[in-house]
């Protein structure tokens, strides 16, 4: 898996085989980071991070902060060793092993939020409703899912093949 562009372009980070998550497919990341633009000195956090292809994507086009949370341990290994791969500066993204719910509870605000639940998660409005609370003025609220219907109607849905990006958008 390769990361597409800014400083980190070209550069690959490693995947497990026989993960039970799935990695977010070029087409897709390559869509997501067209649609939200210029992320440069934005603040972003990376919810069910996995192979954490979306967080490192995002510190390698500028982004000034990623946190990225898994609740795997499997996972959080494999974005340890991947950040250390990178050599990335620690102070540019943080790693936390937890449930999301709870990291979400400590009530910090991003500008860009980007979740990508496993398949099977049934409480999307939930990370909708509680998401979108933490988002900065004018900040992006972002879901990957197979596709479906929200209670809370997102701003944009684009879909490809099985999967769906949705996007919720903070302006007051």
């Amino acid at each position: 898996m390769q990361i597409h562009a800014g400083i980190y372009k070209g550069r690959r980070i490693k995947t497990v085989k026989n993960a039970p998550y799935r990695p977010t497919t070029a087409i897709v990341r390559k869509s997501l980071f067209d649609i939200l633009g210029i992320i440069e000195n934005k603040t972003f956090l990376d919810l069910f991070s996995g192979t954490g292809i979306i967080g490192f994507e995002a510190v390698s086009r500028g982004a000034s902060f990623v946190a990225m949370i898994d609740s795997s341990v499997r996972a959080c290994g494999l974005l340890k060793i991947n950040h250390s791969l990178l050599k990335m500066d620690s102070k540019l993204c943080e790693i936390k092993k937890m449930d999301v719910f709870k990291y979400l509870e400590e009530k910090k605000k991003f500008d860009i939020i980007f979740a990508d639940p496993p398949y099977n998660t049934t409480n999307h409005d939930q990370i909708i409703s509680v998401s979108t609370q933490l988002l900065n003025q004018g900040g992006y609220f972002i879901l990957e899912s197979s596709p479906k219907e929200f209670s809370i109607l997102p701003s944009r849905i684009k879909q490809y093949g099985d999967t769906q990006l949705a996007f919720w958008r903070y302006e007051e």
